[in-house]
C-alpha cells in the first residue's frame, strides 16, 4: 500500500490535532480523496515523519489527529551546497528538484556573468516561494524528513565571499580534477558550483578561484546546465556519499 506522505509548515506533536493548511487539503482531499479515517504521514522538516489520521474532511478544510513521530534516516553523509546559476524556467525546478532527490544539504541560486534569468526583489519573492514548493514536493516523494536550506538568489560574489565548505568546487570542462581524483574525508563539506546556460565566464572561474574554488571536470563531453549538477552529485554519492 502506497504510503502518502505530505509537507506541512506548522509545529508537529504525538497527539497534537491541527487544521491543515490549504495545499495540504487540495491534495490530500480533493486530488488523493482521502476522507476521516485515512492515514497520512506529516512531516514539516525537522526529520521526523508524523503518523496521524484525518479526523474531519470538507471541501475546503481538513483536521488531523498527529498518532506516533517516527525518526527518518535518509539523509546524505555528503554535506553538498549546490551552487546553482540560475537557469530559465522549468530547467530549475528539474535541478532543484533532482537534487534534493540525490540528497543536497543546502541549495544556492546564484546570478552569473550569463545568467539569462533576472529577478527584482518581488519576483525573487514568488520565484523563492515556488522553489520551496519544488523542494517539499521533492522530498513527499524521495522519503527525505529535512528540506534542503534554500539561500535566496544573490550575486555570485556575494555568496563566494561568504562561502566556506571544506571543499569548494567549480565544474569546468577545460582544466581540474575528475571525482575519483577528490579523494574525499569523512566529515567534509562541500559546496559544488554550476554555471547557468551558457556555462561561467572566464570572470567567474577566475572570481570562484579567487575564492579557494578548484576546478571539477566531468570527462570529455560538455553537460547541459540541468545534467552537469546533478551528473556530479550522483557521482559523489556514488564514490564518496551513501550509494557505496
Amino acid at each position: 500500500m502506497r504510503v502518502v506522505r505530505h509537507f506541512v509548515d506548522l509545529p508537529l506533536a504525538e497527539g497534537a490535532a491541527l487544521e491543515l493548511p490549504e495545499a495540504a487539503v487540495a491534495h490530500l482531499v480533493r486530488v488523493l480523496r482521502l476522507g476521516p479515517g485515512d492515514r497520512v504521514r506529516l512531516f514539516n522538516g525537522d526529520g521526523h515523519d508524523y503518523e496521524s489520521e484525518l479526523e474531519s474532511t470538507g471541501k475546503r478544510e481538513a483536521r488531523a489527529r498527529v498518532l506516533s513521530r517516527v525518526a527518518v534516516a535518509s539523509e546524505s553523509p555528503l554535506a553538498i551546497t549546490l551552487a546553482q546559476g540560475i537557469a530559465r524556467g522549468e530547467k530549475m525546478d528539474l535541478i532543484l528538484q533532482k537534487a534534493t532527490e540525490l540528497g543536497v544539504a543546502r541549495i544556492a541560486p546564484v546570478v552569473t556573468e550569463r545568467t539569462e534569468v533576472r529577478l527584482d526583489a518581488e519576483r525573487a519573492d514568488k520565484r523563492l516561494a515556488h522553489w520551496r514548493g519544488v523542494l517539499a514536493s521533492a522530498c513527499e516523494q524521495s522519503g527525505r524528513a529535512r528540506l534542503p536550506e534554500l539561500l535566496p538568489p544573490q550575486a555570485l560574489g556575494n555568496f563566494l565571499a561568504q562561502e566556506s565548505s571544506t571543499r569548494r568546487l567549480v565544474l569546468d570542462p577545460a582544466t581540474g580534477s575528475t571525482l575519483a581524483q577528490l579523494q574525499l574525508a569523512a566529515g567534509d563539506s562541500l559546496c559544488l558550483l554550476v554555471g547557468p546556460e551558457g556555462g561561467l565566464s572566464e570572470r567567474d572561474l577566475a572570481a570562484a578561484r579567487a575564492a579557494g574554488f578548484s576546478g571539477l571536470r566531468l570527462g570529455p563531453r560538455i553537460l547541459r546546465t540541468e545534467t552537469a549538477a546533478l551528473a556530479a552529485i550522483a557521482g559523489l554519492n556514488a564514490l564518496y556519499g551513501d550509494w557505496r
